[in-house]
């Protein structure tokens, strides 16, 4: 299991199709693996006699909570999110799933993918659509200039290239 991550706000509920897939991975994973592993567990231990005392079922009742919590969130997420498979109609503009070129004031290249808030990979480069970056990037084209209003103060950045 990854790591719990507890229900936040919902955000945007805008998502790839990537990201739609690997959330119903989650979910099958969740429910149909690591739930009867820990359901089995939890059996076992209580099975040992005294319960109040017995830290593996403590532990295993704990971890089909957070299972429970986090299948409930996904359901109930992935019914309220609206898949975006498709390219926009004008791809020379930015909108959600792009992959935008930037450069900065001093010459520093950056590129972000705009996903939604399910999606977020720091790794990776993908950004939420709700960041105050990809708000500033929709709808900028190509040789646009972009102001960033970060916690840091203001920053600038020029669009060199999107992608879909």
């Amino acid at each position: 299991m990854s790591r719990y991550r507890p229900p936040r706000s919902a955000g945007t509920p805008l998502i790839t199709a990537d990201g739609a897939q690997r959330l119903r991975a989650e979910l099958h994973q969740l429910w149909n693996v690591q739930r009867p592993e820990v359901t089995r567990a939890v059996s076992e231990a209580a099975a040992q006699g005294d319960r109040s005392e017995n830290a593996e079922y403590t532990y295993g009742k704990k971890m089909l909570r957070q299972i429970d919590s986090r299948v409930r969130f996904l359901r109930k997420r992935l019914e309220n999110l609206k898949i975006i498979d498709q390219p926009p109609s004008d791809p020379d503009k930015i909108f959600f799933s792009a992959r935008v070129e930037l450069e900065d004031e001093d010459g520093q290249p950056l590129t972000v993918r705009i996903v939604g808030p399910d999606e977020i990979d720091p790794r990776q480069q993908h950004i939420s659509i709700d960041s105050p970056l990809a708000r500033a990037l929709l709808g900028k084209r190509v040789d646009d200039e972009v102001v960033v209003q970060a916690p840091a103060g203001e920053r600038l950045y020029w669009v060199i290239a999107i992608q879909y």
